[in-house]
């Protein structure tokens, strides 16, 4: 073993006992992640910025009632916080995270989603797409948010609203959401076109194609 192989492998086996030192369960923590009191910032494009009432959200695809939701009528849905970790592809990982939202559930139970719908598609701005099936997004605790930590989502984390998956790697949660559309079938989104891979299980390591 190299020398910055010795080093890069070190790294992460004193991240792991640090944990232990302060009492956190080191199996919280995926295969290859360190943890990190930070939140990096990490994305395709630039941040946008919205005029006041320009954000809105479509819900489309394989549904019985196709609409449209302003930030306001997403904010009047009954919400819920969540607290959770977080784990980037990038390999850092947050823990004990808050965040304020609706389930995605409740949102396309409003639309109606056809039996056949498999899977999801999460469209954010600049042509971003993301790929999930659909029984991950209906898990209790994926989420349309606009909020963390109590208040609203900075703009350079993907504000003023992005989706929470947190059980998959954070790529699959991403910022700037607009679009939320039931798909028949699977088709990869912007970084599963580019190597990733289609689920993106955290504890699985499933970072790239064939992992």
């Amino acid at each position: 073993m190299q020398l910055s192989e010795t080093l890069y492998v070190g790294f992460f086996e004193r991240n792991r006992q640090e944990l232990e030192a302060l009492g956190l369960d080191p199996a919280r923590l995926p295969p290859g992640q360190y943890l990190t009191e930070r939140f990096p910032v990490l994305h395709v494009g630039d941040v946008p910025t919205y005029a006041p009432n320009e954000w809105s959200l479509r819900v489309f695809g394989a549904v019985d009632n196709e609409f449209t939701l302003t930030f306001d009528e997403l904010k009047e849905m009954p919400s819920v916080t969540l607290e959770t970790d977080i784990h980037c592809v990038t390999k850092w990982s947050k823990f004990d995270t808050h965040w304020t939202g609706v389930r995605v559930k409740d949102i396309f139970a409003r639309a109606g989603v056809h039996a056949n719908a498999t899977h999801f598609m999460g469209h954010a701005e600049q042509g971003y797409t993301a790929n999930l099936p659909m029984e991950d997004v209906l898990r209790e605790e994926s989420l349309v948010v606009y909020a963390f930590e109590g208040e609203d989502i900075e703009p350079i984390h993907g504000g003023p609203v992005r989706l929470l998956v947190p059980h998959l790697y954070f790529w699959k949660s991403p910022k700037w959401l607009r679009g939320m559309e039931a798909c028949v079938g699977d088709t990869p989104g912007f970084w599963e076109r580019n190597g990733y891979n289609m689920y993106g299980d955290p504890f699985l390591e499933q970072r790239f194609w064939g992992d």
